[in-house]
């Protein structure tokens, strides 16, 4: 399942890569397991240096291992609680871990 994490100050973001066990989605579309990590500093929207000559270090989304995406939130892939889509990418948005994978019912 590909696990697209865009926070970087979260504890469980390593290169766009979510490490956590279980992630959990609230009704309002935001990641309930996002944990601040007071050593990694958010940098301004990686999108804008995707063409520099030294692109940011994407780790291999093969390789996450999240049990579980438990999902309250109104979407299609939600399957009595539990997310079913391919994967999901979750973006920094007014600085909140927002669920952009989210498509309304």
């Amino acid at each position: 399942m590909d696990i697209i994490c865009r926070k970087q100050s979260c504890r469980f973001n390593e290169d766009f890569r979510c490490n956590a066990k279980k992630i959990d989605v609230n009704r309002k579309v935001h990641c309930d397991t996002f944990e601040k990590d007071p050593n990694k500093n958010q940098p301004a929207d990686t999108s804008s240096h995707i063409f520099d000559e030294t692109p940011p270090k994407y780790a291999s989304h093969r390789e996450t291992k999240v049990g579980c995406i438990a999902c309250k939130a109104n979407c299609l892939f939600n399957d009595h609680g539990i997310c079913e889509a391919n994967g999901i990418t979750i973006n920094d948005i007014k600085n909140c871990p927002f669920c952009v994978t989210y498509l309304e019912e």
